[in-house]
């Protein structure tokens, strides 16, 4: 079992015993096993008691448990709480804004065992009535609850996508004579999955289908097939999922046919002739076939979303798209001064390990109290172990940054002999959320105005599949980005995602750079930064036009002539 989910089990026994009101200091053990275990680099999996006592922190009875988690995928308490507790009630401590003692309140109470009853109590203002609610929880209840009936079934691409690949593996395997691609969705580069579709050339649909039917990681959905089609259900991601067999010879057409928008396929590109015309005139083998007939470029899956990537095909000007290996540092990112999960020396060596010139750090500021946000002193402290470890590290560069709190007003967090000791601000919104679109835009604007703001922090706040983000008005945030040269970040968290790729391209017309930030607050958080680069290369982004694609030599004159400017 990996380090992630042996954590995410030990915090929802924490939450079950709460919710149980069981004893306090049983509930710290797991709290704190699940804190320690945030430290931990090397996989706990395959691992004996004994080495598991070693870890520092994990006494014998978290290790007792996390073998038994290897074994069995859980451990005896946990199904023993599990089995105390209606699974609606279980699902009812993943709504945003309540906690185990609230969830208790509204089981106990109201007597409300799902989610469904809870919003039924919502609608019916029943909730409000209860001790420690009140009608603007309850409508805030409401909201979470609607959000996610509106997003069931449905996952992160990064959560689809092993997934996916290894149902396209597990395919060609049992299908070795016959060309097999995966289409739709996650080809595209979509945020959000809510179906998994792959095409099969092949002249031989019947034996095709039952081979398909023998598959393990399949669920048939007998209603929903038909003679060229498989459907059901990936049961490993619970995605529904589609398998079309198409003949081989067509192979070319239907994987571009259900890998691109419509818009994509049936503009017009040349004698008012579009792809969709040329897909139903001719067969074609392969996608680049395709393309090749229609006299362009080939376009990249991610880039078919019919926003002017046909014409740059014809006029062969297709940009170079992002890549990982463009990037040459890491910025926004958490260490242990505030809310991350390592030393501000672990988070620059494993930065460094992995091959980049430099790590941003920029921990959050002081009005974010929940997350441990730095006062003046902790800055200063912060600054004199950034200027030892630069000589340490050398020639690996650790950046002097912060996450500025954009404040109710717009301003930003600390004084002015603070903010022009950093070399780099982030200012980002993480409180009063609940704006409309003329109120958060004028919030934004004022803070992208700010002299010492260099960058813009997920610009929506929006937690994908959690919460929506608040509304604004894109084109003057990124016009009033342009006019004072303020970098947008895009938030490589796969739950923020935020630059959207839909604004990406309006950002680059504007000459505004974009920065992949994967606001890591572990490690393993770097490893996300891929995700940003699949949002930018859809949004047609460019290595000349992303910040941190520049080396640490040419990010530090940027960042000195950016603060020579307010000298």
């Amino acid at each position: 079992m990996e380090n992630k989910k042996i954590i995410k089990l030990f915090k929802l026994a924490a939450e079950l015993l709460e919710l149980h009101d069981e004893n306090p200091f049983k509930i710290r053990s797991y709290v704190n096993a699940a804190a320690t275990l945030e430290l931990v680099e090397e996989p706990l999996e395959g691992k004996t008691q004994a080495e598991l006592e070693k870890i520092n922190g994990v006494g014998k009875g978290i290790a007792a448990k996390i073998v038994e988690l290897n074994t069995t995928a859980s451990f005896e308490e946990l199904d023993q709480l599990l089995a105390a507790t209606p699974p609606g009630v279980v699902e009812m401590l993943r709504i945003k804004g309540i906690g185990p003692k609230k969830v208790r309140t509204i089981w106990k109470e109201l007597g409300t065992e799902t989610v469904e009853e809870l919003l039924t109590a919502c609608e019916q203002d029943r909730l409000s009535k209860l001790k420690g609610f009140g009608a603007k929880t309850q409508e805030n209840i409401r909201q979470a609850l609607l959000f996610t009936q509106q997003n069931r079934g449905k996952l992160l691409y990064a959560e689809a996508e092993a997934g996916a690949l290894a149902l396209l593996q597990t395919i060609k395997e049992a299908l070795p004579e016959w060309p097999v691609e995966l289409v739709g969705q996650l080809r595209r580069r979509l945020e959000i999955i809510d179906r998994l579709q792959l095409v099969v050339g092949t002249d031989a649909p019947a034996p095709v289908l039952q081979a398909l039917g023998r598959l393990e990681v399949l669920q048939e959905d007998e209603k929903a097939c038909g003679p060229f089609a498989w459907r059901g259900y990936h049961t490993p991601s619970n995605l529904f999922t589609e398998v079309l067999l198409v003949p081989a010879a067509r192979f070319g057409n239907e994987v571009l046919l259900h890998s691109a928008a419509v818009e994509h396929l049936a503009l017009p590109f040349k004698d008012k002739k579009s792809l969709l015309n040329l897909l139903r005139a001719e067969d074609f083998a392969s996608e680049e076939a395709v393309y090749q007939a229609a006299g362009m470029a080939y376009v990249v899956a991610e880039l078919r979303e019919g926003t002017g990537e046909l014409q740059l095909a014809l006029d062969n000007k297709l940009p170079r798209l992002l890549e990982v290996g463009d990037l040459k540092g890491i910025l926004h990112n958490h260490s242990t001064y505030s809310d991350g999960a390592h030393t501000l020396e672990q988070m620059a060596a494993y930065c460094r390990d992995m091959g980049y010139q430099y790590l941003g750090i920029s921990d959050h500021s002081k009005t974010a109290a929940y997350a441990g946000g730095l006062r003046e002193g902790d800055v200063l402290r912060q600054h004199k172990e950034i200027d030892e470890l630069n000589k340490k590290l050398a020639p690996f560069r650790i950046f002097k940054g912060i996450e500025s709190d954009i404040l109710g007003d717009g301003s930003l967090d600390y004084e002015e002999d603070i903010l022009q000791t950093f070399d780099f601000i982030v200012a980002s919104i993480h409180s009063s959320l609940n704006m409309d679109e003329k109120k958060a835009t004028a919030r934004l604007i004022r803070a992208i105005e700010h002299p010492y703001t260099t960058m813009l922090g997920h610009p929506t706040g929006r937690l994908l599949l959690r919460r929506e983000g608040y509304p604004i008005n894109h084109r003057m945030v990124i016009d009033a980005c342009a006019a004072n040269q303020v970098i947008i970040e895009i938030n490589s968290n796969p739950w923020r995602l935020d630059l959207d790729w839909r604004w990406v391209q309006y950002a680059l017309e504007k000459g505004v750079m974009l920065s992949i930030n994967p606001d890591a607050h572990h490690t393993s958080g770097y490893d996300d930064m891929r995700y940003g680069v699949l949002v930018g290369r859809k949004g047609g982004l460019t290595p000349e036009m992303t910040f941190n694609a520049k080396s640490a030599a040419e990010v530090d004159e940027y960042f000195k002539a950016r603060k020579g400017q307010l000298n």
